[in-house]
């Protein structure tokens, strides 16, 4: 796909003691929509629209046919989005992937993991694993945030010196938020037949390219490409990863009633959650389902990404102060994209700038510290906002120069 070429500032001195409550940025360079974040994400007016619409669910009975309808929409959407196979299963709970980080620590690990890390998110999952007191210290492979890794019994022997690397869940990211690394998601080699491959999609559903069956399971919240709120954590899951609940189920293992992974199971197969569900989240999630696949599904969704977020990459490596962070384009994501700017611009401060002129969130990480503007670039933010935030960047820039 060819993309237009967007030509950077020309020359930016260090910055001077302009303020950033003094800096209107012209109307004809401002985005039409300003949400540039990566969590949660912008909902489209579209769904807005869709939920004033449903006013006579919110408040009713998520036992009841319009609720449990809702739900049935985003089984069948998600089913028809990432072409599952007829023996996978769409599984809905309450709590977000942080809850779900639990759900897998009981219901899915029998007695270790091995995870790979290379930002926040990665390393809470292998936390939540490794604290675990039920099981065995979790084998973690670790590489430098901007990186990424996958874990295998090849990779882990070499990080960590064990002799024993099995594991019964291999567990990563597809993107990871915090820095803007995507990985490929297929099934490590020489893992055990019966592993389970857990895969942390909450920023990649929706916009990045996968083969489901290349997982085991492939869970996200909501927020993110999914264009909904938080509150909900949605797996799917591979008849491996449905046995091996039922399994560790069986097993007596203690697990809390609302971290229980088969009750989550049963009560999806009847369209419906074990405790009662954001019902304005269900509808925005259906309705964000229903629009990627009603414009071409996932092929769409990732080409859309993969050309709004070519724009911010061609911006940073053709501008004298600003460069990808992730510097190997392979593990570039299409979907979070980090900018490094180098010490003659304060990207805090540009940051700042943009946000007195409605352009909101692109702040980095927080605990990533560096000098760089996180975007987003979602399958719902529009390519012509995209290279309208870029050039509203050069204009602060070059204001603040």
């Amino acid at each position: 796909m060819t993309r237009p070429v967007i030509t950077p500032t020309r020359v930016h001195r260090r910055l001077s003691s302009v303020t950033a409550t003094n800096i209107t940025i012209p109307d004809e360079l401002l985005p039409a929509d300003g949400r540039f974040g990566a969590g949660p994400a912008r909902i489209r007016t579209a769904q807005i629209e869709a939920l004033n619409s449903a006013a006579d669910v919110l408040g009713t009975s998520h036992r009841q046919a319009p609720v449990k309808n809702l739900v049935a929409r985003i089984r069948t959407g998600l089913a028809e989005l990432f072409n599952l196979p007829s023996d996978y299963e769409v599984v809905l709970g309450n709590g977000g992937s942080t809850a779900f980080w639990d759900v897998a620590a009981f219901g899915l690990v029998r007695e270790r993991a091995a995870h790979a890390t290379f930002g926040e998110f990665g390393q809470k999952f292998a936390k939540a694993t490794d604290e675990a007191p039920h099981l065995q210290d979790s084998l973690i492979l670790k590489a430098e945030p901007g990186t990424s890794a996958i874990p295998s019994p090849a990779s882990l022997a070499e990080a960590t010196g064990a002799s024993d690397v099995t594991a019964d869940v291999y567990a990563w990211p597809h993107n990871e938020t915090s820095t803007g690394v995507a990985t490929t998601i297929a099934r490590p080699q020489d893992i055990d037949e019966d592993a389970l491959v857990v895969i942390d999609a909450t920023s990649g559903a929706g916009g990045l390219p996968v083969d489901i069956t290349e997982t085991d399971v492939y869970y996200f919240a909501p927020q993110k490409n999914m264009g909904s709120d938080g509150g909900l954590w949605v797996a799917i899951m591979s008849p491996k990863a449905i046995a091996r609940a039922q399994e560790i189920k069986d097993s007596g293992r203690w697990i809390p009633a609302s971290l229980d992974l088969v009750t989550a199971i049963e009560n999806s197969r009847k369209n419906q959650t074990y405790n009662t569900p954001a019902v304005a989240t269900l509808v925005l999630l259906a309705e964000q389902i229903e629009w990627i696949n009603g414009n071409g599904g996932l092929e769409w969704a990732a080409a859309r990404t993969r050309e709004t977020s070519g724009f911010v990459y061609d911006w940073a490596d053709a501008a004298e102060v600003a460069h990808p962070f992730v510097e190997d384009p392979e593990d570039r994501s299409s979907v979070v994209t980090t900018i490094d700017f180098d010490d003659s611009v304060d990207a805090a401060l540009v940051a700042s700038v943009l946000r007195n002129n409605g352009i909101v969130d692109v702040e980095p990480y927080r605990k990533l510290g560096r000098n760089q503007l996180r975007i987003a670039t979602f399958v719902s933010v529009d390519p012509e906002d995209v290279k309208a935030l870029l050039a509203s960047i050069d204009f602060v820039i070059d204001a603040l120069a």
